[in-house]
């Protein structure tokens, strides 16, 4: 059993249960309400101010910053899917939080996507410098892996363990480096083909959606059948996920994404509806999504927050 001493608090907030809900009349606005407000007190409370205070205030700056904290949500359903308790996968659900932050903070940086906005405000670097930027982002993955070791009770070891190795490979090269390193290699590419962006969107995207989906489930003890079918589920909302990124970023408008739009545009970047048009691409999500609920099936009842979470990608307008 994982029982290193946690510095976390002790009384850490317990998710909001999907077995409240009667599935007949699943309400998932309350749902999904009450999960962000639960990853939100655990997220404040993961990381203090210390000396030096200005790493601490940078990472905390972007990590507290809202979104639609998607990933933790993941992970705790799918813990509560398996049978777990999704509180005790709740440092799980804080720490892929925290690399996916690290994730929008490297993104920002002139160096790559060069973005001023996040989430409706200034990005890093823009209010601590690109210095401080690199550092926050190397800060919050780093903590993540310590978090999820130290404050992860009453696992066995080998559980967590896993779920340690499986986030590892997801934000590597195997994962959403390598992913980044073909999407900056195919800038301005004329050339680039549909395997080629599936490939750069699996990495880039799709696995740290698919290691948030997977662990929550590994960590209640999930049989190797249910994880082969969640790993499916992650995979598919995982593409969706970005093309409906793609395809907003040309409908949307910058108040609507709190962030700049037309940047990949501008940046020439391959994108689903470079590729296939914009309706192609719209009806490509959605088939995807069609294909994850259909994982599914075998779950019962219990899959209510996992169905409405996969609809939730393709409907979001931000």
């Amino acid at each position: 059993m994982v029982t290193t001493e946690s510095t976390a608090p002790s009384t850490a907030p317990t998710p909001l249960s999907a077995t409240n809900f009667d599935p007949a009349s699943f309400d998932f606005n309350a749902y999904l309400t009450a999960q962000r407000q639960q990853v939100e007190t655990a997220l404040k409370q993961s990381i203090e101010v210390v000396y030096p205070e200005q790493i601490y205030e940078a990472m905390r700056y972007s990590l507290l910053a809202g979104g639609k904290r998607l990933r933790p949500i993941l992970c705790l359903a799918t813990c509560e899917l398996a049978g777990g308790n999704p509180a005790l996968a709740m440092p799980t659900a804080c720490a892929l939080e925290m690399v996916h932050t690290m994730s929008l903070i490297h993104d920002d940086l002139p160096s790559m996507d060069n973005d001023d906005y996040r989430r409706g405000r200034l990005t890093n670097h823009k209010v601590y410098g690109e210095d401080v930027a690199n550092l926050a982002g190397d800060a919050l993955l780093a903590y993540a892996f310590e978090f999820i070791a130290a404050h992860t009770p009453n696992v066995p070891a080998e559980r967590v363990l896993q779920v340690i190795q499986r986030l590892g490979r997801a934000v590597g090269a195997a994962g959403l480096v390598g992913g980044q390193i073909v999407d900056l290699a195919s800038e301005g590419q004329s050339d680039v083909t549909l395997e080629t962006l599936n490939f750069i969107h699996m990495h880039k995207t799709a696995a740290l959606l698919e290691v948030s989906v997977v662990s929550g489930a590994l960590l209640a003890g999930a049989s190797e059948a249910a994880l082969t079918h969640l790993t499916r589920y992650a995979q598919n909302i995982g593409l969706a996920f970005q093309i409906v990124d793609d395809v907003l970023d040309i409908t949307s408008t910058q108040a609507e994404l709190g962030k700049s739009i037309g940047k990949d545009e501008a940046a020439q970047k391959a994108t689903y509806p470079s590729l296939l048009g914009l309706e192609a691409s719209q009806q490509r999500a959605e088939q995807l999504i069609q294909t994850a609920k259909a994982e599914l099936a075998d779950f019962g009842e219990a899959r209510q927050p996992l169905l409405a979470l996969a609809d939730y990608i393709t409907a979001r307008t931000h």
